[in-house]
């Protein structure tokens, strides 16, 4: 069983940056697949950014290629969202979630991960 419990949300202006982290109980945290998603009101929950459980693997949405990075420290059983040139669009709940992995890979759908945070609100102003 593994609990993440996600911090760094926050209010920030457009153009700011965010860094979210996810922390991550239970052992062999580096066999886990990561993924962050987020979720607006009255949208779907979607996958922003996902690594693999070794950290060589990453995959980004479209909308936050170049301005996103996902990326874990093992040693600290956490993975990260450093999120930069915020825009207005970007605000949402982001999630932070987990699948165990025999494999080197990352998983991009939500119905993918069995493990879940509580989620942390992004909010961007213009």
């Amino acid at each position: 069983q593994v609990q993440l419990v996600e911090s760094g949300g926050g209010l920030v202006q457009a153009g700011g940056s965010l860094r979210l982290s996810c922390a991550a109980s239970g052992r062999s945290f580096s066999s886990y697949a990561m993924g962050w998603f987020r979720q607006a009101p009255g949208k779907e929950r979607d996958l922003v950014a996902a690594i693999s459980g070794g950290g060589g693997r990453t995959y980004y949405a479209d909308p936050v290629k170049g301005r996103f990075t996902i990326s874990r420290d093992n040693a600290k059983n956490t993975v990260y969202l450093q999120m930069n040139s915020l825009r207005p669009e970007d605000t949402a709940v982001y999630y932070c979630a987990g699948r165990y992995s025999h494999f080197s890979v990352y998983f991009v759908g939500a119905s993918e991960y069995n493990y879940w945070g509580q989620g942390t609100q992004v909010t961007v102003s213009s």
